[in-house]
């Protein structure tokens, strides 16, 4: 008989599915490894972006600060001549180190924020994702980047039209983007760090507060290392900072800069950020 249990079907007799189903019966292929990492940096970091939309009173009022620093700090310091700065107007020498204050400033109590997604419950329900530590972390530290980006683009329209000397290469200013997210990112991270240390907002805070300008003034910002006294310039070489100030004023006036030395520092300083805020994520949320 032709229809007995035993025989085979012909391959030309196999079932065959309409144009399309095969796709809804094959489910896609899986991103595996760094691109994961990396979808999930980025959809951290649009989380963290988005929240600009809702509220961007920080973005001005952050903006006041810096031009204070360039419109009465830069102009009188200019004129007085006090600094010396190799031949370069000291507005000129003092606006690369504005725009790493500014983005430090804004990564400095970044801590707080994550607090208060432990507070709210959020920290809980992302940790409970599939998503690494380290992408919440990263995608956290990279927005705070972008932020600070934007603070540097206020910065630097204001010193141009003070008057500043500075390049409109696109390279350069595409290298001034990338330093600017990579300092951000480090202290960003350091304050995620202390977060996950201190556990509360206030005692975060109060520690912010007592380093922010140590490290500002600890760094080449407002003024050469070789000025300083001998124990700062070791404390100086020690902070990320410093690296930020010189490849931001290397890319910008042009002045002598060591930029594999600036971005390898800052590289691997926000690498470690992101180590050390990362492991202590899950004390955090406890």
């Amino acid at each position: 008989m032709s229809g007995a249990p035993g025989e085979q079907r012909p391959a030309s007799a196999e079932v065959t599915h309409p144009q399309g189903l095969d796709l809804l019966l094959v489910p896609p292929r899986a991103r595996t490894g760094w691109r994961v990492l990396l979808a999930r940096v980025l959809a951290m970091c649009v989380v963290e972006l988005q929240k600009l939309r809702h509220d961007r009173t920080e973005l001005y009022t952050r903006a006041v600060q810096p031009a204070l620093w360039l419109l009465i700090f830069g102009e009188t310091f200019t004129r007085i001549k006090a600094i010396p700065t190799q031949g370069v107007p000291y507005i000129d020498f003092l606006a690369p180190g504005i725009i790493a204050q500014s983005a430090m400033f804004i990564a400095i109590f970044y801590g707080i924020m994550i607090i208060w997604e432990r507070d709210a419950g959020i920290l809980t329900k992302l940790l409970v994702t599939p998503t690494p530590r380290s992408a919440l972390i990263s995608g956290k530290a990279f927005a705070s980047g972008v932020k600070a980006l934007i603070q540097a683009v206020v910065v630097i329209v204001i010193a141009a039209a003070l008057g500043v000397a500075l390049t409109w290469n696109p390279l350069r200013l595409l290298g001034v983007a990338v330093a600017v997210i990579l300092g951000s990112a480090f202290f960003s991270c350091l304050s995620m760090t202390i977060a996950g240390i201190v556990l509360t907002r206030d005692r975060l805070m109060g520690i912010g507060q007592a380093i922010t300008m140590p490290l500002f003034f600890a760094s080449n910002a407002l003024y050469p290392v070789a000025i300083m006294p001998g124990w700062l310039q070791v404390v100086s070489k020690a902070n990320p900072l410093s690296y930020q100030v010189d490849a931001l004023r290397g890319l910008l006036l042009g002045t002598p800069s060591h930029l594999l030395l600036d971005y390898g520092v800052l590289v691997v300083a926000a690498a470690a950020g992101i180590a050390a805020a990362s492991s202590l994520l899950g004390r955090l949320a406890r």
